[in-house]
């Protein structure tokens, strides 16, 4: 509780800077407090009326994809020995860079959407893609909107359950293969809706003399 204070009271003075600075630390590979934790409880401080809702979503925005373009670009440019000579530095172990290959390779860029939920390997993985020289298109194009989900979840969990939202994020931690399996069928049956709206649109003008 201590810690949610400390937050608490850096929200009040320095306001949404908190997690336009703070954000990339986690991300830097020093979640101290972890990330998700910080978005769920800036959720609540909005729920509470210490803070906008809109305008944190759009600091946890900014705050997370600074953080995750400063690893890939660290990544990049520096390569694999930023892993071997100082990873110990910074809490990334060598046996990440195997788990987040490991992945990659299963699920390849798509990771990149889904590794903000992911703890150990949203802290490895910017530096993983920048490493592996995955252009900074391809690592935009899927990485910022995966930011923009991950700020959206969190910060709407402590907006919508306010009081409860501790014992709220615990069970999204706990349950989040299940979390992302609803979502993607959630996801999944709304494209199939418009396309099936589109298509009878399509029909439609093609029956019209």
């Amino acid at each position: 509780m201590q810690l949610l204070e400390w937050i608490e009271g850096m929200f009040r003075e320095f306001g949404y800077f908190v997690l336009l600075l703070g954000l990339p630390v986690d991300f830097i590979a020093l979640p101290l407090p972890p990330g998700q934790t910080t978005l769920t409880y800036t959720g609540y401080l909005s729920y509470k009326g210490v803070l906008g809702f809109l305008p944190s979503i759009l600091s946890g925005f900014a705050g997370s994809a600074i953080g995750i373009t400063i690893t890939y670009l660290i990544g990049h440019h520096v390569g694999a020995p930023l892993v071997e000579r100082y990873g110990k530095w910074i809490m990334l172990k060598p046996a990440y860079l195997e788990k987040t290959r490991k992945i990659y390779d299963k699920y390849g860029n798509k990771m990149l959407l889904i590794s903000f939920f992911v703890p150990g390997v949203r802290q490895f993985f910017g530096y993983f893609v920048g490493i592996i020289r995955v252009p900074f298109r391809t690592f935009a194009l899927y990485a910022y909107p995966g930011a923009l989900l991950w700020v959206c979840v969190f910060v709407g969990i402590g907006y919508i359950f306010g009081e409860q939202w501790q014992q709220v994020i615990v069970l999204v931690e706990k349950y989040l293969v299940y979390f992302f399996g609803g979502l993607g069928v959630l996801l999944a049956g709304i494209l199939y809706m418009k396309w099936r709206k589109w298509r009878k649109w399509k029909l439609k003008q093609v029956k019209t003399p």
